[in-house]
C-alpha cells in the first residue's frame, strides 16, 4: 500500500487507477473527487471480483481508506490511499463534484 498525496492523483489516473471512495452514499453525494466511484467500506468484500488494479482508496480523512487499502493489498491489488482524504484534498484547493442524494438514502 502506498500513500498518495492529492497532487499525485493525476499520475495514478494516467495509469488507469480506479479512484474508490469508501464513504457512505450520503457522504459521497456531498462532495467527491471527480471521476471517483462509490463503494462503501462495509460492501467492499462483496465486490472484490468487480475491481482491478491499480486502485486509490478515498474517504473523509484517510482512516476508512486505510482499512480498505489494507484489505485490497491483502487480496493482491496494487493500491494506494489518498493521504488526508477528501478533507485534505479540498483543503489543498482541489475541486469536488457534488450531486443530489439518492432517493433510497436521502441526505439528512
Amino acid at each position: 500500500m502506498q500513500d498518495v498525496f492529492p497532487n499525485e492523483l493525476s499520475l495514478w489516473r494516467k495509469r488507469g487507477a480506479l479512484l474508490l471512495d469508501v464513504r457512505s452514499p450520503e457522504e459521497y453525494a456531498q462532495g467527491r473527487v471527480p471521476g471517483s466511484r462509490n463503494l462503501p467500506l462495509e460492501e467492499l468484500l462483496d465486490h472484490l471480483d468487480q475491481l482491478k488494479s491499480p486502485i486509490v482508496t478515498i474517504c473523509a480523512t484517510g482512516s476508512r481508506a486505510g482499512l480498505a487499502a489494507e484489505v485490497l493489498a491483502y487480496e493482491g491489488f496494487e493500491v494506494g490511499k489518498l493521504v488526508g482524504g477528501i478533507q485534505g484534498y479540498a483543503a489543498q484547493g482541489y475541486p469536488l463534484e457534488r450531486s443530489l442524494c439518492p432517493k433510497e438514502a436521502p441526505c439528512s
